[in-house]
């Protein structure tokens, strides 16, 4: 059965939308897909699911640009000895990860073979590997890619309040009266949390305080700014925790009463940040300004420090967890309503898999490898072989592997070739692997071309079934709405399949509601409220209450219907003591040192409306028209000092690799640092794999990767030609030059720029589509050359390269023509738009298709404010996190 005929009932009439919940950030939206009886479905935020109320972001718009089948693995495949990748036979596929498993088991033991997961796994996924690895083959070398995004918080979570558990929950970002975002540009990131920021700062008047080293889209919707330096926020707090002190800012009651250690942390901050004075010099920013947040913090009884990956990816991010812990322990801030730290969440299941012992240093429901805990999921889970130490966390596990002892791998919904730090590295040590299987649901990424030798098909969002943990610690149901294509299955399926030809027992499970079910029974098991984490109210659930399942907080212990929203307002923390610990920091300091040879410091992270390494949000037209090239931001000052020019490209290079970046010369970038988004992959791009930049220094405590200050240069990078190819089919540009590949609606663009003369373009075209219809326009004294291709009436090519850049947009309107007529075709190689369609220039909106060119003639029509805007073209009035560049738009001279 086809996706056409399972989509519709057996009546034929269209099914019923499916309540299922957002497959990107770890906010947890809500989800209304309707299958469209195409294969294909219609996409809405779910108003009765509480972490959106109906809102979707930008990216959880376009879900149904994402759902075709272009690019899917649909069945299992194998290497053979000629070095092909072959489909074959589930069973064989199977047989062949059992066995060389257990062949190197057999040979070295269970610690030469290994797991690397994903946050983008279910729950129930997540489990069953867990269990497998840790329990049966009995090692602990699990670890997730959620070590790259959380790892330090959970760390700083279980040193200060012996659990990793979240004290807050979404309401309070409504009801505090001051919220502190440390190191997140929530704006892009988390855009739902980041409108009910904005909706309270509005309608409650509550300020908005942002701390990040770049004047992000966040930044610009702040009360007050701090353009902090690298590796700054320990200081800054550790300053915060002094002043509160010496202005009588405590809460001496609580601290008496639920702590313990506070003497030694604030002697450690005062060792680090004893004055203003001294906080403003180390974290470079101007006294008056670090004066005005602690006065804020101190006077706002309600307040929520929200803080993610510029906190949390640091090689002292532990210490910066803890610093900002530390400061609301002292407060009394913590559990109550409006007033917590907390972590904002990187991937869909980032919690889930913390809750089942997806990382290295942990054991399933949230128990650590002490004897006791080691005993007890032994008995619960009647192993054979339970490990009884921590395992490799991740940059650990690849380092293994590159010297040899790990030697058998099995990667799930993750492409480490691209998001590790020092990536080259990581690719090649791929390859020295005796056993490499990747279950996946793409036929083609970084990974899987990295010597894979099984390759497992496996299902999507859409498909999966299953259960998700959000940032709030919120369980939601991932429901399937679409059949599972080809042979694909659920990776919990696979792995429990997996389990049983190696000989264990304890993986007969009918579906995920079994899965599930025993997860929930393990964390009750021996805890009686003892363990934070406890899902035992719903270990008894049935299949049809599984299904059925409301979006609900945890812990929800036996015999409780209901979870709770926050944790530690009168103490009962799960240290020893039921005490919380502060933690001394320790003297911060940056791994790498500035050099001349390395004058900058290189930060990454995301953009709007990209994920991840984009094998998802890369199928989507909408969403590739607002960025679409790689690119890296400077400062003005240091892109005139290095000669790099706005709009130009550049090679960014570290001690570890090099890339070529179209440049972006913005005062928003501080001066002395430079920015790179982390999502082009060699699939994507070449000379983009950003990840291969970055320094492979990690946290002590967390094992998480810096991954905000990478010592680098930046030079110029002149190509003779640039422009681009828009095709229907993905194409195979020249490889010398550069490229970068985007979807566009219809097909595929390819951004171009090369030092090859034009003779050669026209070769490749020729020889590509030669076949086809084409018209060509020659200009040998400019050096361009500009051509098309057509079947019968329809443009099925068209390239534009020449010395000067080129915009697309007038190609791009012509390939969204159904046929083009003699004229048409004429006027298609001039590069302006069809005749009665505007160029809506670049795009802004990305949820309503809204381009530069529209905001601007409507700003010229009268608009004077975003709201204004919003009201003509609805631009803005969804996600939001187009605003700050509407706003710009409109304050911009001629606006």
């Amino acid at each position: 059965m086809d996706r056409l005929e399972a989509s519709r009932s057996p009546g034929g009439a269209l099914l019923q939308p499916i309540r299922t919940t957002c497959p990107y950030c770890g906010v947890g939206c809500g989800v209304l897909a309707t299958p469209d009886g195409a294969g294909g479905a219609k996409v809405a935020g779910d108003p009765s699911h509480p972490a959106n109320f109906g809102r979707l972001c930008s990216k959880g718009s376009a879900l149904d640009e994402t759902l075709g089948l272009d690019g899917r693995l649909l069945h299992p495949m194998r290497r053979g000895a000629d070095g092909a990748l072959r489909r074959v036979a589930w069973e064989e596929a199977l047989d062949a990860v059992a066995a060389g498993f257990q062949r190197v088991v057999d040979r070295h033991g269970p610690d030469a073979v290994a797991f690397y997961l994903s946050g983008q796994l279910l729950t129930e996924d997540y489990y069953v590997a867990n269990k497998l690895m840790k329990g049966f083959i009995g090692s602990a070398n699990v670890d997730t890619n959620s070590r790259l995004c959380m790892a330090s918080t959970v760390a700083g979570h279980r040193r200060a309040f012996g659990a990793d558990v979240v004290p807050g929950c979404y309401e309070d970002l409504d009801l505090a009266d001051l919220i502190v975002l440390v190191g997140s540009n929530a704006a892009w990131c988390h855009p739902i949390l980041f409108q009910r920021m904005l909706r309270n700062k509005e309608t409650r008047g509550a300020k908005l305080v942002v701390i990040d080293p770049r004047r992000t889209a966040t930044a610009e919707a702040a009360d007050l700014f701090l353009e902090i330096a690298p590796g700054g926020d320990q200081a800054l707090f550790c300053g915060l925790l002094a002043h509160l002190s010496d202005a009588g800012a405590l809460d001496s009651a609580f601290i008496d009463a639920y702590t313990k250690g506070f003497d030694d942390a604030l002697i450690g901050a005062r060792r680090i940040s004893p004055t203003i004075a001294a906080t403003a010099a180390s974290a470079k920013l101007p006294e008056a300004a670090v004066a005005q947040f602690f006065d804020l913090f101190m006077r706002t009884p309600r307040v929520v420090t929200a803080f993610s990956q510029g906190v949390n990816q640091s090689a002292q991010g532990t210490d910066k967890v803890n610093a900002i812990v530390n400061c609301h322990l002292a407060t009394g801030r913590i559990g109550k309503a409006g007033a917590s730290p907390f972590s904002l969440t990187g991937q869909p299941n980032a919690m889930g898999g913390r809750e089942v012992g997806g990382l290295a240093n942990q054991l399933a429901a949230h128990m650590g490898f002490d004897a006791q805990s080691v005993d007890r999921v032994r008995r619960f889970w009647n192993a054979p072989r339970m490990a009884t130490r921590e395992g490799h966390k991740a940059v650990a596990m690849f380092e293994a592997i590159e010297r040899g002892e790990i030697k058998a791998l099995w990667i799930i919904g993750t492409n480490p070739a691209v998001s590790l730090p020092d990536a080259d590295r990581a690719r090649e040590a791929l390859r020295r692997l005796d056993h490499l299987a990747v279950s996946d649901n793409v036929l083609s990424n970084d990974t899987i071309n990295s010597g894979v030798h099984i390759l497992l098909p496996a299902q999507a969002w859409g498909e999966k079934d299953g259960t998700v943990t959000n940032s709030e610690r919120r369980v939601s149901r991932q429901r399937p709405f679409l059949p599972a294509p080809g042979e694909t299955r659920a990776d919990w399926a696979i792995v429990a399949d997996v389990g049983r030809r190696m000989g264990f027992s304890g993986f007969d499970y009918a579906g995920p509601a079994d899965v599930f079910r025993e997860h929930a029974a393990l964390s009750a098991f021996e805890n009686d409220g003892e363990r934070d984490f406890d899902l035992g109210g719903l270990a008894d659930i049935s299949n049809a209450a599984y299904d059925a399942l409301e979006p609900t907080q945890w812990p929800i212990r036996r015999k409780e219907s209901r979870g709770r929203a926050r944790f530690f307002a009168e103490g009962a923390f799960y240290t020893a003591t039921k005490r919380a610990n502060f933690v001394a920091p320790e003297q911060p300091a940056l791994k790498t040192e500035l050099s001349a040879a390395r004058p900058l410091r290189l930060n990454t992270g995301r953009i709007r409306d990209q994920w991840h390494t984009m094998t998802r949000t890369g199928a989507s037209p909408r969403l590739s028209r607002h960025i679409a090239e790689p690119f890296v931001e400077i400062n003005p000052r240091d892109a005139a000092s290095f000669g790099v020019e706005d709009g130009g490209f550049a090679i960014v290079a570290t001690d570890w690799a090099e890339c070529v970046l179209r440049a972006v010369v913005t005062d928003r970038q501080p001066q002395g640092q430079i920015f790179a988004p982390i999502h082009w992959s060699d699939e994507t791009a070449s000379l983009g794999r950003v990840g291969a930049l970055v320094a492979p220094f990690v946290d002590p405590y967390s094992g998480q990767p810096e991954a905000k200050a990478t010592p680098a240069a930046i030079s110029p990078r002149a190509f003779a030609l640039q422009g681009f190819l828009l095709s229907r089919e993905k194409a195979a540009p020249p490889e010398d030059g550069w490229r970068a590949r985007a979807a566009v609606e219809g097909g595929w663009t390819y951004r171009l720029a090369s030092d090859a003369p034009p003779q050669a373009w026209r070769s490749f075209f020729r020889g590509a589509f030669g076949a086809k219809d084409a018209i060509e326009y020659i200009d040998d004294s400019h050096g361009a050359y500009r051509a098309a291709a057509f079947e019968g009436e329809r443009l099925v090519a068209t390239l534009f390269i020449g010395p000067e850049p080129m915009s697309w947009d007038g190609a791009l309107a012509f390939f969204a023509l159904e046929r083009l007529d003699g004229a048409q075709r004429k006027a298609l190689l001039s590069g302006r738009p069809p005749d009665g369609v505007a160029d809506d220039g670049p795009l802004i909106c990305a949820c309503f298709g809204v381009g530069a060119k529209r905001i601007e003639a409507a700003i010229g029509a009268g608009c004077k404010t975003a709201a204004d805007v919003g009201k003509a073209l609805r631009a803005g009035t969804n996600c939001g996190s187009c605003l700050p560049e509407i706003r710009r738009l409109v304050t911009q001279p001629g606006g």
